[in-house]
Order: C-alpha cells, then sequence, then structure tokens
C-alpha cells in the first residue's frame, strides 16, 4: 500500500461553459418598450424591427428566421402587435408548401422517423421544417421532448430547420404559435413542413386543423391499452404507418397492417376522394421511406386536381379566424376587472348547490356584456 501523500493536482480547466441566463420576456426579448434582451454572452441585442425581420426571413436567414419564430412564441402585447405586422408582410411570399402533420404513440419512432424522411427529402433538393409541439414543464415553461437532441443529423442539415416549441399548456397556445410558425417558415422557403405532436389527446385535433396531410405511426404488438388512442385518431388519418417492420418485428408489422387494411373499410376516410391507406417502414433502415413519400405525393396531387386541397387550407383559415376570436374573448372576460372573483364565488356557489351552472354561466355573460364584474 502507499502511503505516500498526494500532490494536490492543479486545476484544470473546465470543458463545461454555464452561460448567462436571458433577462426579460419569452426566450430573452425584452418586455419593456425599447429595452434590450440579453444574449447568451451577456451581450445586448436588441429588438429587430418589423422590416429588419421581413428582410431577414425572405432571405432565408436563419438566425432572423429563429428571432421571428421567438417573436410570435411570445405572448408580450408589444410583441404580438410587431409579430402580426411581421406576418402580415410575409403573407405574399409564402411558396407552395406540403404540410404533413405527424404523431403517434410513445415509442413509435416519430422522431427518427422524422429525421430518416427529412434527410431523404433534403438530399433531393427539398427545403424541410420541423415544429415538434413538446408539452410545457410546468417549473420552466419550456419544451420538454427537446426534438433538436432526438434529431442530431436533422438538425445538423443545411436544408432542414427543426424548431421544438412548448406547448404553454393551452391548446389555443399550440394552434396560434404551430400556425404562425408554419407562415415564417413557407415565407422562408421552406417546401416541406413536418408538424410533429406528442400523440397524447386533442392535440392531434388541433393540428389536423393545419396540416394537408396527416400521418399515425404506430407499432405492432403494443398491446390492447393503445386501442383507445388508435380509435380516435384513425378516423381523421390519410395514412397509418406502421414503423419498426425489421428484424423480428417484420411478421408482426405485416398483421398489423392486414389488419388496419380491414378495419379501413369501414371507416370514413378522413380526406374526400382519397382512401386511407397502411404502410410499413423502419425509420432505422430506412425501408419503406420512399414509399412513404410516394403516397403523400399521390394524395397531393389527387386533392389538388380536385379542389379538396384549396377548399381545406380556406376552411383551415376560416376555422383560424374563430379560434383566434374565441381565444381573445376568452383573455378579455379573465382580464376584466372583478369578474375572475366573481367567477370563483359562483362557481363555490354551483359546486355546494346552491345555484345551476346555468344561472351562474348567464350572470357572468351578462356582467361580461354589460361592463361589470357581476357582483351585484
Amino acid at each position: 500500500m502507499n502511503d505516500r501523500k498526494r500532490k494536490p493536482e492543479k486545476s484544470r480547466p473546465s470543458a463545461l461553459h454555464v452561460r448567462e441566463g436571458v433577462t426579460g420576456g419569452h426566450d430573452g426579448l425584452a418586455t419593456g418598450q425599447g429595452a434590450a434582451p440579453r444574449g447568451g454572452n451577456g451581450a445586448s441585442r436588441r429588438l429587430l424591427g418589423a422590416g429588419e425581420y421581413v428582410d431577414g426571413v425572405l432571405a432565408g436567414d436563419r438566425m432572423v428566421l429563429a428571432r421571428a419564430i421567438t417573436l410570435v412564441e411570445s405572448n408580450a402585447q408589444a410583441h404580438q402587435e410587431l409579430a402580426q405586422e411581421v406576418l402580415t408582410a410575409l403573407l405574399p411570399h409564402r411558396v407552395e408548401a406540403v404540410r404533413l402533420g405527424i404523431t403517434g404513440v410513445p415509442g413509435a419512432g416519430k422522431s427518427t422517423l422524422i429525421e430518416t424522411l427529412g434527410t431523404s427529402l433534403t438530399a433531393a433538393g427539398h427545403k424541410v421544417a420541423v415544429t415538434a409541439v413538446d408539452p410545457s414543464s410546468s417549473l420552466s415553461g419550456g419544451s420538454i421532448l427537446g426534438d433538436k437532441t432526438r434529431m442530431e443529423k436533422l438538425a445538423a442539415d443545411p436544408g432542414a430547420f427543426i424548431r421544438p416549441s412548448p406547448s404553454g399548456g393551452t391548446l389555443g397556445g399550440v394552434a396560434r404559435k404551430t400556425r404562425e410558425t408554419v407562415i415564417l417558415f413557407e415565407a422562408a422557403g421552406y417546401d416541406v413542413i413536418l408538424v410533429e405532436t406528442v400523440g397524447v389527446g386533442q392535440s392531434e385535433i388541433m393540428v389536423r386543423s393545419m396540416v394537408d396531410f396527416f400521418l399515425l405511426v404506430l407499432i405492432s404488438g403494443a398491446g390492447d391499452e393503445l386501442q383507445g388512442i388508435k380509435k380516435g385518431v384513425v378516423e381523421i388519418a390519410d395514412a397509418i404507418l406502421i414503423n419498426k417492420a425489421d428484424g423480428p418485428g417484420l411478421l408482426a408489422a405485416r398483421a398489423a397492417q392486414a389488419e388496419f387494411e380491414r378495419i379501413l373499410n369501414y371507416l370514413r376516410p378522413a380526406t374526400e376522394g382519397w382512401r386511407t391507406r397502411s404502410l410499413l417502414s423502419s425509420a432505422r433502415t430506412g425501408a419503406g421511406i420512399a414509399e412513404l413519400w410516394q403516397v403523400v405525393g399521390e394524395f397531393m396531387t389527387i386533392t389538388r386536381r380536385s379542389g379538396v386541397h384549396a377548399e381545406r387550407r380556406a376552411q383551415q383559415e376560416r376555422q383560424w379566424v374563430r379560434d383566434l376570436v374565441r381565444e381573445g374573448l376568452q383573455t378579455m372576460f379573465r382580464d376584466r376587472p372583478g369578474l375572475a372573483e366573481t367567477m370563483d364565488e359562483l362557481e363555490e356557489e354551483v359546486a355546494m348547490g346552491r345555484l345551476p351552472a346555468t344561472v351562474a354561466a348567464r350572470r357572468l355573460l351578462d356582467a361580461f356584456a354589460g361592463g361589470g364584474s357581476g357582483k351585484s
């Protein structure tokens, strides 16, 4: 045993660099009028003007595009006003992109599929943008899934742009932020836009309302406990992809595909004039990816020729207006002085069985319409 005392080691420079946190509002955007947000190196970064945002996005400047997305994601009133000015100026410059929504059960390999599909599309000359609707952290409000770390190859591809967006805990927030991000992508020249959802609950309905083609990704042998998820989403899907169809899982995947083909014969197609398909793929090996894109291309050709594509896009825009009005009314209702307190009191009355819910709701609506707080 060596009894000699060890000499103290000289301090070594650490490879870990902790960057200074941002100040201000969402993602470092300034919250005050004229205030400058701070970048990661501590230097002040001024808020761009509307013209600078527009010129940068149209020029394909990835840094400006990232900042423009941060702008539209901000909930600050000043940022929203600037964002709407930027979006209005960019609307006439959008390319005709294919919007592809992708959802599926956890563990189905959605991110690997998106990376494999995305890299094959960029290799063919497409510009691919990915926006992944992540659940928001209850602690920081930021994205939990971190898709850039799950799609390293695609994230490093100069022909691709990945932006994970926190949902903010509200479906309305998902709809507004994702739709406006899509506008920015199209104005920047991205002709294929992939919208990934977390695959849990009502968010699939929201994404269906903003894409052209909706893909459901499943795996075989996942158990009957997933049937509840499948039933609702299958009805809005334009194609069902059984992923991980390789190696020992190939036979089970083929059996699952045959079962879905049988089921689809009894379901009404999600898109008029199109029969929902069931497909096989292995995102790991790349098998079936070319066939998937071929199906998407066939879908776009058929729906554009029949006019269904144009009508769906128009309906989506009309629905967007209604959603924004609904969201705005809810915000106005919530912000009315005294009304929130009255709502709490009336809800308690309803919960205790002393007041019908219809009466409580009518009192609140009458107070809102009359400009009061609802307190007698």
